[in-house]
């Protein structure tokens, strides 16, 4: 699968350099290229009980390209800050002014095989829908590497993935697998309903060292630190879009349990999201309550800051966004969280 993720990668850049520069009907290369980028900065104050409290500036900077390979294939590369971890990007002013980190974040092909079906392959953007993008499961910096493909048709929509998550030279590799359907429907004077069921599963993680840095991040493990359970998870969400007087209302709920555990082994969340922070000017303003037990789902790859990142963990998130012009914006989120047993 490595191997093939390789070609497929090499395929794909070779193909970009070998492109005349000038197009067929005549336009520059660089029409064939989109650039994007973002930077962020956030300061974040810590109350944790029975620990010293923390401040901390931080910021966030991503930068990268899609470029038209052909009219059905795009190569996407982005760069961002970080030291690796899979759920932030963070990076922190410290360290006596150090030079900071920055590294691969996506690397990928899409292919739009046609109007319905999309396959991706390499490092890329979570295909999976979550209701109300909460990171009750996956974390919003999360980028997956493997496979997928999604469809798109009428009312229907779902999502089948092959993700490589751990790669061993002593044992089994560990691999996650991935299956989500779907339906979007008008419900009403401009409402509409989207709900869905998933079923997501990773291979060999029983005795074997968390995934990143060997944190279990609120998952059960054995004396030497390695994980007690496997993961094999159904889940079912349901977003629905309307709206109060001019404003655009979401309400939404994702639950999920891990059939590999008899106890601590369920997850949900459910919120509300109020207006649209799109233009200069407008404003939104969303709650999430989340109830995370502790094998419920791999606490690596959910929200890196409810509760302090991982399972374990249940509390209020409340988010608050305004536009101070078209691209420049001004956040706060508060979380109120209570950590049962964070290992």
């Amino acid at each position: 699968m490595n191997f093939l993720l390789r070609a497929l990668l090499v395929a794909v850049i070779v193909a970009a350099l070998s492109t005349p520069a000038v197009a067929q009907d005549g336009g520059s290369w660089v029409d064939r290229i989109d650039f994007k980028g973002d930077a962020r900065l956030r300061h974040e104050s810590i109350d944790e009980d029975d620990e010293e409290d923390r401040r901390r500036l931080r910021f966030r900077t991503r930068f990268g390209f899609s470029a038209e390979v052909m009219d059905d294939v795009d190569f996407v590369l982005r760069l961002a800050t970080g030291g690796g971890n899979p759920v932030s990007t963070n990076q922190s002013f410290d360290s006596g002014f150090s030079t900071k980190d920055i590294g691969v974040d996506q690397a990928y092909i899409k292919w739009t095989a046609t109007d319905e079906l999309t396959v991706f392959a390499g490092k890329m953007p979570n295909p999976l829908f979550k209701a109300g993008k909460v990171p009750l499961i996956w974390d919003s910096d999360l980028n997956l590497e493997g496979f997928a493909a999604t469809l798109s048709s009428g009312m229907l929509f779902g999502t089948a993935a092959g993700f490589t998550v751990e790669e061993r030279s002593s044992s089994d590799d560990s691999l996650l697998y991935a299956l989500q359907g779907g339906l979007k429907t008008d419900v009403g004077d401009g409402a509409k309903l989207t709900a869905g069921v998933g079923y997501f599963a990773y291979s060999d993680t029983i005795g074997n060292e968390p995934f990143y840095n060997g944190r279990s991040k609120g998952n059960s493990v054995d004396l030497d630190g390695n994980y007690l359970y496997d993961y094999e998870n159904i889940e079912v969400f349901a977003q629905f879009d309307t709206k109060l007087g001019d404003l655009p209302l979401q309400i939404y709920g994702h639950f999920t349990q891990n059939n590999e555990v008899s106890e601590e082994d369920s997850a949900y969340a459910v919120g509300a999201k109020i207006g649209s922070a799109k233009n200069q000017g407008t404003q939104q303003f969303s709650w999430t309550y989340q109830d995370i037990e502790a094998d419920s789902v791999i606490g690596t790859f959910n929200d890196s800051d409810f509760g302090g990142g991982g399972t374990d963990s249940d509390g209020h998130m409340l988010k608050y966004k305004y536009m101070l012009r078209d691209k420049i914006s001004l956040g706060a989120t508060l979380m109120v969280n209570q950590v049962d047993d964070f290992q």
